[in-house]
């Protein structure tokens, strides 16, 4: 991964979701279909990143509270690219909303039967704390510990890097970042939104991705159904409570107009 090169093994073919995988003396045949979810905190880039992946501008970086699922052909695959609604910046998730929160568990149900990678958005040129680790880790507590074995941190605002290599910065960057680029085992991706014509740094992200897959002997990540179930009836009681509301305030609003009728 810090090198680029892919590590050489034994021959290895994997079936899953009606997908052929190969890995052959280190090189990995191209997956027919990616599934992507992105995740990080309120302005680091996560609608940039998802635009640059799929090539087209097809997020919206206004701030938005529910998940946003887009899809297309990039290199050869189908890509399906899922952005969690974010958490500001250094709050805990217990300061997050029930609605935000069950949201970013729900990312990982937009995208069947699982996401092959979660992406970490971490934006460079801004110092990644301890406040920042925290909120992430607690954040990412939602979707269990499981989560981390697809994970990938995808450093965005790449242009910020000048000369540095990623390397050399995380290691200046302090106790924080080090931490969660060895929580991913040291799985990590630099992206420069600024410069979407270099097709090369999203197809090797892709190969990233392709390479973390095998090495999860070709599995996604699938959420406990019994989680994802428990926060899908929350939903419905909530979205019944809010129509319940509604269909009050509008009936208020009709009596309102008849007596003023009268």
């Amino acid at each position: 991964w810090r090198s680029g090169h892919r590590a050489a093994g034994e021959n290895k073919v994997t079936t899953y979701s009606g997908h052929y995988f190969e890995r052959y003396h280190g090189e990995t045949n191209h997956l027919s279909e990616l599934r992507i979810v992105l995740l990080g905190c309120l302005e680091a880039g996560k609608s940039s990143a998802g635009n640059t992946i799929l090539g087209r501008e097809e997020f919206d970086s206004q701030i938005t509270a529910q998940c946003v699922k887009r899809q297309g052909e990039v290199a050869g695959r189908r890509i399906t690219v899922v952005e969690a609604p974010g958490w500001w910046i250094n709050s805990l998730v217990e300061e997050s909303t029930e609605f935000r929160k069950q949201e970013i568990v729900l990312s990982v149900s937009q995208c069947p039967p699982g996401p092959h990678a979660v992406l970490l958005v971490i934006p460079l040129g801004i110092q990644f704390t301890e406040n920042d680790r925290t909120a992430l880790q607690k954040h990412l507590k939602l979707l269990t510990e499981s989560v981390w074995s697809h994970t990938i941190v995808l450093f965005t605002c790449g242009d910020s890097l000048g000369d540095t290599p990623i390397e050399k910065h995380v290691e200046s960057e302090g106790r924080a970042l080090q931490w969660l680029v060895e929580k991913c085992r040291n799985r990590y991706h630099v992206l420069n939104n600024e410069n979407r014509s270099d097709d090369t740094q999203v197809k090797e992200l892709l190969e990233k991705i392709e390479e973390m897959v095998a090495a999860n002997s070709g599995r996604q990540f699938e959420l406990d159904r019994e989680i994802l179930e428990e926060v899908e009836e929350k939903r419905k009681v909530e979205e019944d409570r809010a129509k319940e509301r509604t269909t009050k305030v509008q009936k208020r609003r009709k009596d309102i107009q008849a007596k003023m009728g009268k």
